[in-house]
């Protein structure tokens, strides 16, 4: 296997080619909902406190859908590079079933109870009044999310990252239009508000949506997307596919469970500290567009490395990508630490929430950091076929560790709003710890193919060469 070698060169510029795109895409979708926050900040910090609890909820529904759009991802990967359209075909129907399912059943409760899902969120009466509005107009997004979501993926499992991209461009300035005339009243228009920035939200989920359904069936690929395929699976495909998206899901939705009693403690903090969370989040979105798509690059690579059988070099990208991506999210961290007060600036955000928002992100300069690095090595894990151990792993830290020492700090002991924030990263350096051993194994590559399968006797054995070449000698690495 002496063709398995991958230099950094290369590395880059594969992971480049897609990945640049798609944290392109990444950082238009966050600055939409900077763009919210932003414009909504000259109305106070109570707007803005009301418009990050509304996050939640979002963030909520992505937790609940992401386990399904992950093992998507998984699939399309694979079989993409298998060039199997039938597999393909099969996981897109299965997937936009179950995902339809969870966008409708968020989309009904946002619309007709926003009081009772804000309310889970903070005890703030007048936080609650001014966000309803944003989230019951908002919840008529959800289904079509989910759908821009999986069309969005299969796009890029199947490397047509640009038409992603070029959506997201016209729904933003749809949105960032929208906003200016909604929620300020321009052009004769009702000055509506928290609720003007909802519907700019919701038109531009709709125009990003068309737009990607158009490039969909305008675009060329060798696999095609068929509806007698989509939706002609058997029992035997729905059982392999729940094997690995049951795993993702729960690791997703108990995650979201564990950030949402995270986000109850910070939502009983003062309005200071829920004003500079919200502004935080919006920051951290900023960072998650450029990891999120080397992420996304690094899953269609490793996929497709498996999914074809040249399993060594799917185990050498998963080790390349475990290094740069957390290098990347620290020296954008970095940057915006320097930069703190410009940034915080644009939120309104009074002078207490400034000086919250300057040490939270000298916090997360270092957890930060190395939270990316956990979560670059379970993509990795799941892209290769193996769902299991990060969620085991990273739901038992999360609800051994982090939740209840955020609770304690923040609900028993009362500490500052500072000392909260930072025990809720306090699970991230053992799953470091432990992943960056697994990784190693190479136990993670687990092919849904036969061309994967059938590789996997001569990857062990070229593991067993690579560990035994590493213990004879300090010089030695793996090709």
């Amino acid at each position: 296997m002496s063709n398995e070698k991958i230099t950094w060169p290369s590395f880059l510029k594969l992971m480049m080619a897609i990945a640049f795109p798609v944290a392109l895409q990444n950082l238009l979708s966050t600055t939409a909902g900077m763009v919210d926050t932003i414009m909504i900040g000259s109305m106070g910090e109570l707007a803005v406190a009301a418009v990050g609890i509304c996050s939640q909820i979002s963030s909520l529904f992505f937790s609940c859908y992401w386990g399904f759009a992950g093992g998507a991802m998984l699939f399309f990967a694979q079989y993409w590079g298998a060039r199997n359209e039938k597999g393909i075909n099969q996981t897109f129907g299965v997937t936009f079933i179950f995902m339809t399912i969870v966008g409708s059943l968020f989309a009904v409760t946002a619309v007709t109870n926003p009081a009772f899902m804000l309310g889970i969120y903070t005890d703030k009466e007048h936080i609650i009044q001014m966000g309803a509005p944003y989230i019951r107009i908002v919840g008529f997004a959800y289904p079509l999310q989910v759908f821009a979501v999986l069309v969005s993926f299969f796009m890029r499992a199947t490397e047509r990252v640009k038409a992603p991209l070029f959506c997201s461009i016209a729904s933003l300035l749809v949105n960032f239009a929208l906003n200016w005339v909604l929620i300020y009243g321009r052009f004769g228009a009702p000055k509506m508000g928290v609720a003007g920035a909802a519907v700019g939200t919701l038109a531009s989920g709709i125009v990003n949506l068309v737009l990607l359904v158009i490039f969909l069936l305008v675009s060329k690929c060798e696999i095609r997307l068929r509806m007698k395929q989509m939706f002609g699976f058997q029992r035997e495909f729905i059982g392999a596919y729940l094997s690995k998206c049951l795993p993702i899901l729960a690791n997703e939705m108990l995650y979201g469970v564990g950030q949402m009693i995270i986000n109850i403690v910070i939502g009983h903090q003062d309005e200071s500290a829920i004003a500079a969370m919200a502004a935080f989040r919006v920051c951290e979105g900023f960072v998650y567009a450029f990891f999120g798509g080397l992420s996304n690059a690094a899953s269609v690579i490793i996929g497709k490395e498996v999914g074809s059988g040249h399993l060594p070099r799917a185990y050498n990208y998963c080790r390349k990508s475990s290094l740069f991506c957390p290098m990347v999210t620290f020296g954008v961290v970095g940057v915006m630490t320097l930069l703190n007060r410009p940034i915080l600036g644009l939120f309104g955000l009074g002078t207490t929430a400034l000086e919250y928002g300057k040490f939270m992100l000298l916090i997360y300069l270092a957890f930060g950091t190395i939270r990316t690095c956990n979560y670059i090595m379970n993509e990795s894990y799941r892209a290769g076929g193996e769902a299991v151990f990060g969620t085991v792993l990273e739901v038992s830290c999360l609800f051994l560790i982090s939740v209840p020492a955020t609770w304690i700090a923040g609900m028993v002991l009362r500490l500052p709003f500072l000392a909260v924030f930072a025990f809720v990263y306090t699970d991230e350096i053992i799953r470091l710890l432990v992943e960056t051993r697994y990784t190693a194994s190479g136990k993670w590559i687990k092919p849904v193919t036969e061309q994967g399968i059938g590789a996997l006797p001569q990857f062990r054995e070229w593991l067993r060469e690579q560990k035994s070449i590493s213990r004879r000698g300090p010089g030695a690495s793996a090709r």
